[in-house]
């Protein structure tokens, strides 16, 4: 297998000449793949046609500052097969900075999108994540709106680092072509990369606390507040304990990044 190298990101060739789809862009010094929702289930489908494995990650302005603290997750990132930017914050700096990136790909909408693909192809998935009790309703939700949907297993996310491994050969045992990971960053990328190492085959998809909405554990942001970009204040309203740093410091953070690379922009014409 032939591979597209850059200094910092591996992708195969054959993927690009396979799907036509668009080259990888920077926005922020972060590798995006500027793709709608379509053409995302397209290439995830792709890579589970051929036996790759595929590390899915959405970038949203938390991600971006991670990435700037952590040389791991950094590096994680720009490994990903898939990257999309899930956040309104990541289309907004995209478009001041003159980069084309189509539409947000929001996590939650993903799986979604990728549980009719698995039901339409008969793809296995699995979902580890969260609590026992959220995954097992997160489970019966998905299987009543995708009745045909082959569920290989599921499991909470309450494991230690230590347990990464025993983990690892429990999903592996089931043989899932899908696995929605909901645990919180960065255990989230680390667990995926493991099944990596692992020689694992199949889409890996980061989905955050998505089995706790589809679940009905907790409630979306209305579509209006999406639409307009507005979901994270949604989310603050309900935790603002949790969330309040990460979502006042953290975006406070992303803008004075974002200004500074308009001023660059513009000082080099």
């Amino acid at each position: 297998m032939e591979f597209f190298v850059s200094t910092d990101e591996a992708v195969p060739s054959l993927f690009y000449e396979s799907t036509g789809l668009p080259l990888r862009v920077d926005v922020l010094d972060v590798p995006i793949d500027p793709w709608t929702m379509t053409q995302t289930v397209d290439a995830t489908d792709w890579y589970i046609k051929t036996g790759h494995f595929a590390h899915l990650i959405g970038v949203n302005a938390d991600k971006v500052l991670q990435m700037r603290d952590s040389l791991e997750m950094d590096s994680i990132v720009r490994h990903c097969e898939i990257v999309n930017a899930d956040g309104a914050s990541m289309v907004m700096a995209s478009n001041k900075l003159g980069v084309h990136v189509p539409e947000r790909v929001a996590g939650i909408d993903l799986m979604m999108a990728l549980c009719a693909l698995a039901e339409a192809k008969g793809y296995p998935i699995y979902l580890l994540g969260a609590k026992d009790s959220v995954v097992h309703e997160a489970a019966k939700a998905l299987q009543k709106q995708f009745p045909a949907l082959q569920l290989a297993g599921m499991r909470d996310g309450y494991f230690t680092d230590d347990e990464f491994d025993a983990v690892v050969a429990e999903v592996e045992s089931v043989k899932p072509l899908i696995v929605f990971v909901g645990i919180t960053s960065p255990k989230k990328e680390l667990m995926i990369e493991e099944f990596r190492k692992a020689g694992a085959a199949g889409a890996f998809v980061g989905v955050g606390g998505s089995f706790d909405v589809i679940s009905g554990n907790v409630s979306r942001a209305p579509k209006w507040m999406q639409d307009a970009g507005l979901e994270w204040l949604f989310r603050l309203i309900q935790e603002p304990g949790r969330l309040l740093k990460r979502y006042v410091v953290g975006n406070l953070r992303f803008y004075g990044i974002l200004r500074k690379e308009l001023k660059m922009k513009r000082n080099n014409g």
